[in-house]
């Protein structure tokens, strides 16, 4: 008897689940609510539309399809080198986008963010004419930011700062989610090395030109604490010249090598002439472009690692958001750790905070989590990773922790939606975990 109700609960169970995907009848108010959701300008402007979304009486289905499908762009939008700025913390931001005089708003555009140099200037205006110039590669959207000494690359302001504007940019032009890299030059390669440290979740990968991670460990920078394992999660390809006086290739190419031998995906091209410029442009120009092509980012990876001190700015890697730290236990096994140089222990970086750790393993609808230092993490359910008809299962360092069904929910459909602007990346549940 037992059994036959347990059966039964399980097929109302998928009943309900199907139930919730079928696709709504559009509604006037359905097609008024989605068209104020797309017209919204930031991700809190659309986090307002949810109310109406959700009233409008769209299912989940219909409303993961019309995600998916996402907004319509139109053909009159700039082009050429188009100038902006905005406001936020006291500090006004400027930034450049290079869009194709043959944009073709049906297409999605690969993106590449291009970091300047020489960031401890005190002016924020933008450098030069606000084109991409001398490196330009493949026919793509460039968006060159701005960095200045009260606001440089690896300071969290920058962080916010690229993030919104690659959702400005998203919201007018049609944008391959899964093709935007970042690379830089010099202090904006340097400047790659941070943001793949603090958010690597809307980028595809990292290119560092002249630039050398370790010189965020100079104590002049106040650069806060970062986490070299955080870089398995992204490829990278990264230039140094021999003859740079600053970075030269002999001094950057060991710590390189080091993280090509711990785990992180790196081309290396050093180029025995360069000096502290792009001079070797033209030869390096075709694989940078070819490897940029041949690395689409991964939106819902099957493998992450991701460690934080527990700051909301940088607590999240696609899926995995780290809640809570926790003490680490004096017996708590380590974790291979690409920030130990040495096996005598010697350290990239030190870190003045307490950090907790996560590294993740999905197998059909089992995820594996070793953790450390972590007391809560929520892992985000996408219908595109997981089968929502049959139960999940976590365990987390050895042990069970998770054992069932997800039910598929609207409101959290919408709500990260709203904040990723991403067709590619969307969730039907959280799943909230104490290891």
């Amino acid at each position: 008897m037992k059994h036959l109700l347990l059966q039964a609960a399980s097929i109302a169970a998928v009943v309900l689940t199907a139930a919730s995907t079928v696709p709504s009848a559009a509604t006037p108010e359905i097609d008024a609510a989605f068209s104020a959701f797309w017209a919204a300008r930031s991700p809190q402007a659309a986090a307002k539309v949810i109310p109406d979304l959700v009233k409008s009486g769209v299912t989940f289905g219909d409303a993961l399809k019309r995600l998916k499908d996402g907004r319509s762009y139109g053909a009159a939008a700039p082009k050429g080198v188009v100038k902006f700025s905005y406001a936020a913390h006291g500090k006004e931001f400027f930034y450049s986008v290079n869009v194709p005089e043959s944009y073709d708003p049906e297409r999605r555009y690969q993106v590449r963010f291009q970091l300047h140099g020489g960031v401890s200037r005190e002016s924020n205006r933008p450098r030069g004419d606000g084109s991409i110039g001398a490196l330009a590669g493949a026919d793509q959207i460039y968006i060159l930011p701005t960095s200045w000494v009260d606001a440089m690359w690896w300071n969290p302001s920058q962080l916010e700062n690229l993030g919104t504007i690659l959702d400005v940019v998203k919201r007018t032009y049609n944008v391959d989610e899964n093709r935007v890299a970042v690379s830089g030059v010099s202090d904006g390669g340097t400047g790659a090395y941070y943001i793949a440290m603090k958010d690597t979740t809307p980028y595809a990968s990292f290119l560092p030109l002249n630039g050398y991670i370790l010189v965020l460990r100079s104590e002049d920078l106040a650069v806060g604490d970062v986490f070299p394992t955080n870089l398995r999660n992204k490829p990278f390809f990264v230039v140094n010249g021999g003859r740079d006086p600053l970075y030269p290739a002999g001094i950057v190419g060991p710590t390189v090598l080091h993280l090509k031998d711990k785990g992180v995906e790196v081309v290396y091209q050093p180029q025995p002439n360069g000096v502290h410029n792009t001079a070797w442009w033209p030869e390096v120009k075709d694989s940078f472009e070819a490897f940029v092509r041949s690395h689409p980012r991964n939106p819902l990876p099957d493998r992450l690692t991701w460690e934080t001190n527990g700051s909301s700015i940088d607590n999240r890697a696609h899926w995995l958001v780290i809640d809570k730290l926790a003490p680490v236990p004096r017996n708590a096994p380590d974790l291979d750790d690409v920030n130990v140089l040495t096996a005598g222990g010697a350290a990239m970086f030190g870190h003045s905070h307490p950090s907790g750790r996560v590294d993740l393993v999905r197998g059909g609808n089992t995820v594996t989590a070793t953790t450390k230092g972590v007391a809560e993490f929520t892992l985000l359910v996408s219908p595109d990773a997981f089968d929502l008809s049959q139960p999940l299962k976590v365990v987390a360092n050895g042990r069970t922790v998770f054992d069932g069904r997800v039910e598929p929910s609207l409101a959290t459909l919408l709500k990260w939606a709203a904040r990723d602007n991403d067709r590619t990346m969307l969730f039907a549940a959280e799943l909230h975990i104490k290891p």
